[in-house]
């Protein structure tokens, strides 16, 4: 077809151009890497979200400047919760988070920062950068909020091994994909060397052409001599990689993440089976211990010594008690056996101090008491 000339080359090309065809280009894969990121960081960026920061004297919380913004409100753009998932989610994947108070009292995640440490004074921090601002003051350590999450293996793991895990996803995608391609020739009749622009219609005719069979329940071209199109996987039959592979090696990843995080892959991967086993366990052994660090930066940076030493606290709840119902048959047993008083049973499941006196006593039932103890009589004894 493309014995002619140029000027019969021009009416092919505009009459291959009516026809409307399309491609799609194949991109990277690094869901994987934030696949796995994304359930991990923010399980624990969820439950730290639901905390509840109260400041305590003499065992009865009070009104602190730092309490609003703690629990409401840090930033004029962020609420609680998404303040404490980004807290959070900084931490872990930079292994270090800064919080700086502005100038016009709002708590800010610095984006970047560079950390000036000195050994007989405090370590200062430059060039504090907040969603493209840069401030140009300098921060002591004092005045910030910071914490370091110290785990180098997440950040091997993070800068390494994802690398080969998302290429062997990548190629384990590719396979699957390859099996079932439709794989075909162009045959075209010609004793002339193709030009550019002979080359450029055919190429796009082809592509339009692949792409017709590709989109449509029905597609129709045009046939034109000298242009034949044969599929050569037509009736080939090809060993199928099981789709379950690629969910494996997912899961495996996240379960990687999991281990270093110290989070239960039970929790991640849905394994109802096992849920209430992994979240105690999650919850003593990961998040509990991340919650303490959180307060003793708090504690450290919101108050001072002199109120400190006068009983001033911050306590956390939210986490790591167990809802009232949960707590019952074991709340009865310890204040039956004269194990705790009201008052300590109503703080280990997240209740305010009472004013009601009864809650300063010690009671202990029938059950519990000895035989030198027990009393005779009847019933009015």
């Amino acid at each position: 077809m493309f014995k002619r000339n140029r000027e019969s080359g021009e009416e092919l090309s505009e009459a291959l151009d009516d026809w409307e065809f399309f491609g799609l280009d194949v991109e990277q894969r690094l869901y994987l890497k934030n696949s796995a990121i994304e359930t991990c960081v923010n399980l624990m960026g969820r439950t730290i979200s639901t905390a509840d920061f109260r400041f305590i004297k003499h065992k009865r919380r009070i009104d602190h400047d730092f309490d609003y913004m703690l629990n409401v409100r840090p930033n004029s753009n962020q609420s609680a919760a998404e303040f404490w998932k980004d807290f959070i989610y900084t931490l872990l994947v930079e292994n270090e988070v800064l919080v700086i108070l502005s100038d016009t009292n709002e708590l800010l995640i610095a984006d970047s920062f560079d950390k000036i440490p000195y050994a007989l004074y405090e370590d200062i921090f430059k060039s504090v950068t907040v969603k493209g601002y840069t401030f140009k003051r300098d921060f002591k350590m004092s005045e910030v909020i910071y914490m370091t999450y110290n785990n180098k293996k997440f950040t091997r793991f993070l800068d390494g091994m994802f690398k080969d895990y998302t290429e062997m996803f990548s190629r384990m995608v590719e396979t699957k994909m390859y099996e079932n391609q439709i794989r075909a020739l162009a045959e075209i009749e010609t004793t002339q060397k193709l030009d550019d622009e002979s080359r450029k219609t055919l190429n796009d005719f082809i592509s339009r052409m692949y792409a017709a069979f590709k989109k449509s329940a029905f597609a129709i071209v045009p046939k034109v001599k000298g242009f034949n199109y044969d599929e050569i996987t037509k009736g080939q039959g090809t060993k199928a990689q099981p789709v379950k592979e690629l969910e494996e090696l997912r899961k495996d990843t996240t379960k990687q993440i999991a281990n270093i995080l110290g989070i239960p892959s039970a929790l991640v991967l849905g394994e109802l089976s096992e849920y209430e086993t992994a979240m105690k366990a999650y919850i003593r052994l990961t998040a509990k211990p991340l919650v303490e660090q959180i307060k003793d930066e708090l504690t450290a940076k919101l108050i001072d010594e002199k109120d400190y030493k006068d009983g001033l606290q911050l306590r956390v709840y939210g986490v790591n008690e167990k809802s009232p119902l949960e707590m019952a048959q074991d709340a009865d047993k310890l204040r039956g056996s004269a194990v705790a008083n009201g008052h300590e049973i109503r703080e280990l499941i997240g209740f305010e101090h009472s004013d009601d006196p009864i809650h300063d006593r010690f009671f202990i039932t029938k059950n519990y008491t000895t035989s030198d103890e027990a009393v005779e009589g009847g019933e009015e004894n």
